[in-house]
């Protein structure tokens, strides 16, 4: 996959026009919300009686439904073969095709072998991804949806934005204006029954009249040559049974080995796409019908590519069910239309590139804030999260402005460019310093602060300050005899260094000898974050080299721990002699929270001293969903301080702070953050307290622009102020 690949398919509208449409669209942020929230709930009470009915849970499942599609990812030309032989034993005829363009013309050709002038289509996002209907138009042939959403869409010249349910951007008021327009007489916007009615109206006679339909395919079964249609709608069986010629349009990826495999699918399917216990239909073809025609065409059009790719194989295993862009964040703000290109979501933004060349990737990859919830739900467990970060490290190698990126983080990989440009800016900004925050005229900066107070910048970093740092002994003192080499973080140290101080405070005050290694600097995970893994590796590099030789590591933030657990093994899958350092100092490092709830954990009550005004909590994200975190933070609290800890509705969901994010696409972040914040003010406690330095300087900046009525901590900063005093 290079920047010279030509895009197959459809062509849409460039990235930023998509962007500044969705923002300007209300319709999206407050039914994807809504949508977003009641999936989310139905989804996890069906998942569990999943498990009530089968004695499966949702884990179990998913072990089982990846290991079936990874014995076809490993032998993708046997298990087609396999299913070929099934099939035309049948009578079905199967093609394989390279291309996009191939498929249409093989389709078209049909079409005109047999006279055909009016196809009609069932749900298939492989044809959207082909750009089928246009390609039908040119050769004269008319194409129509049957699906309600993708019908809807088709009337308003519009693409889907969901995968499975493709209308999901418009509301009532919207489809009963269209139908208005289109249909020539009034319609109620409460009325939905009459439009369903209409719909079917209108497209009964087309069904009747077709010479050829077009469906998709959610499983073909190599064992039988089967093909498995899973619809809610009548229009899929229509479509694939009245005319007398049906072409199923599919690729690789939905091949199952047995139908076992394809009934594990239909007990996920559902619950994961539409949170339903199982869809409507669920028809399985095996053969054309007597005088009919049966086409099986499979399409490659840039996936052979990607199954070749070390670390998206993966993506492979996809059934399209669009959970992770039920969970998405940033999805939830823009829709799939800004969110995606054909596929939407954060699995569009691995598969793109493969399907329709680098430059139809590049533009959403700055709407993911790597929040890593898409890959918590996905039922066949593609790691997301990593293999959008290998798609931006290709998008940004191709990128012509790339070199700005790459010298802007060789700049900031240097530890003394960074602190230089650090005090010549807190003096610089000193005149604006109010207390925490930089205030600054809104302006040209309007779209980056206007939401968000940027922080004060420190006359003197953590660093400096440290050795300061001689607190009054917790009687006990737990954590004597323990030998800590404390990383500071660059956002903590630089930014917001009475984070990383109150944490060196508090293991000192419990007995712990803390040692603040001079070289250390960043992780890596701005540059690793942005594609430029050059750069990410060197300041991984000398992480790693700065913290050996200590008993623990410990850092007041867990995006660092998930760097150095999770990213440096991609970083260094090349190099055994780094890979094998940078493991050793996976076994010794923790996030200050994790450290205080194990080989670190404080006496319960040793804490208790202080205000006794509750607090909200707000999980960072990837605690939640890389690191397992769940609910220790909450718990650490109130085991140590004794203090109400009051529950945050969406306490795991982002809060929108997203590392580069906040500078490609600060709307995104913005809209994110809109969402939390509404949360914990409805939460109504006093403090809100989290455990990344980034989460506090957001939340913090994003709260005092809100003019909210809370306080935002890190829990360093919550637990040091009842550490007792002399």
């Amino acid at each position: 996959m290079t920047a010279s690949t030509e895009p197959h398919g459809p062509q849409v509208d460039p990235f930023p026009e998509r962007y500044a449409k969705a923002l300007a669209d209300p319709n999206i942020r407050d039914g994807l919300l809504d949508f977003q929230r009641s999936w989310r709930t139905t989804r996890d009470a069906q998942m569990e009686s999943l498990e009530a009915i089968t004695g499966f849970t949702f884990g179990d499942l998913r072990e089982r439904l990846t290991t079936a599609k990874d014995h076809v990812i490993a032998d993708p030309a046997g298990h087609v073969a396999r299913f070929r032989r099934a099939a035309e034993a049948r009578g079905v005829r199967v093609v394989q095709v390279r291309s996009a363009d191939e498929a249409n013309a093989y389709i078209a050709q049909l079409c005109r072998e047999r006279g055909v002038s009016l196809v009609v289509k069932g749900k298939s996002m492989v044809s959207e991804e082909i750009g089928l209907n246009a390609a039908l138009a040119e050769a004269g042939i008319e194409a129509v949806e049957t699906d309600l959403g993708e019908w809807l869409l088709q009337l308003d010249g519009d693409h889907p934005s969901h995968l499975v349910m493709p209308a999901i951007h418009k509301r009532r008021h919207q489809v009963a204006a269209l139908f208005t327009r289109v249909l020539g007489r009034p319609f109620d916007p409460d009325d939905i029954p009459a439009m369903v009615v209409a719909a079917r109206t209108e497209l009964r006679s087309r069904f009747l009249a077709a010479g050829l339909g077009v469906t998709g395919a959610n499983a073909l079964i190599a064992e039988t040559g089967t093909a498995m249609l899973v619809t809610n709608e009548g229009n899929g069986r229509l479509t694939s049974s009245l005319p007398p010629v049906h072409v199923i349009t599919t690729g690789v990826e939905k091949v199952l080995p047995t139908a076992a495999d394809a009934i594990t699918q239909i007990r996920l399917l559902a619950r994961s796409a539409t949170a339903q216990p199982i869809t409507t239909y669920t028809t399985f073809i095996s053969a054309p019908a007597p005088g009919h025609e049966l086409h099986v065409v499979i399409i490659d059009n840039g996936r052979s590519v990607m199954a070749a790719q070390h670390g998206l194989e993966d993506a492979m295993r996809c059934i399209r069910c669009g959970a992770c862009a039920n969970v998405c964040p940033a999805y939830q703000v823009v829709g799939g239309h800004a969110f995606g290109h054909v596929y939407t979501g954060p699995i569009g933004l691995v598969t793109t590139g493969f399907h329709h060349g680098l430059d139809a990737a590049d533009g959403p990859q700055s709407l993911c804030v790597s929040c890593g919830a898409c890959a918590t739900v996905c039922p066949v467990t593609i790691p997301l999260p990593q293999q959008i970060l290998e798609v931006r490290q290709r998008v940004l190698a191709q990128r012509p402005d790339g070199w700005r990126t790459r010298l802007a983080l060789r700049a900031f990989a240097s530890r003394t460019v960074v602190a230089a440009a650090m005090r010549v800016g807190a003096i610089a900004l000193a005149p604006l310093r109010r207390g925490q925050f930089t205030r600054l005229a809104f302006g040209i900066a309007s779209r980056y602060v206007s939401w968000r107070t940027p922080p004060a910048l420190p006359a003197r970093p953590a660093r400096d300050q440290a050795a300061e740092v001689s607190p009054r002994a917790i009687t006990g003192s737990p954590l004597a005899g323990r030998r800590i080499a404390f990383f500071l973080q660059c956002v903590g140290d630089r930014l917001a260094p009475e984070i990383p101080l109150a944490a060196i405070t508090l293991l000192r005050a419990a007995g712990a000898e803390v040692n603040i290694p001079s070289a250390q600097h960043c992780c890596g995970l701005p540059a690793f974050d942005a594609g430029d893994r050059d750069n990410a590796r060197r300041m991984a590099r000398d992480t790693i080299v700065a913290l050996e030789g200590s008993d623990d590591v410990v850092t007041p933030a867990p995006s660092c721990v998930v760097a150095m657990l999770k990213e440096y093994r991609t970083l260094f899958d090349d190099d055994p002699a780094w890979q094998a350092r940078a493991q050793r100092l996976a076994e010794r490092v923790y996030d200050l929270v994790g450290y205080l709830s194990g080989p670190g954990r404080l006496p319960a009550g040793s804490l208790a001293s202080g205000a006794s005004d509750a607090v909200a909590v707000h999980r960072f994200c990837q605690g939640s969903n890389m690191l397992d975190a769940g609910d220790r933070l909450e718990r650490l609290i109130a085991e140590l301080t004794g203090v109400e800890v009051v529950p945050l509705y969406e306490a795991e969901v982002c809060c929108g702070f997203g590392g580069s994010t906040s500078v490609r696409a600060p709307e995104i972040s913005a809209g994110i953050l809109e969402r939390k914040l509404a949360n914990v003010g409805a939460a109504g406690a006093p403090i809100l307290v989290t455990d990344n330095p980034g989460c506090v300087l957001h939340l913090r900046g994003g709260a005092d622009a809100a003019r909210a009525p809370f306080r935002v901590m890190h829990v360093a900063e919550f637990l040091a102020a009842r550490l007792p005093r002399d």
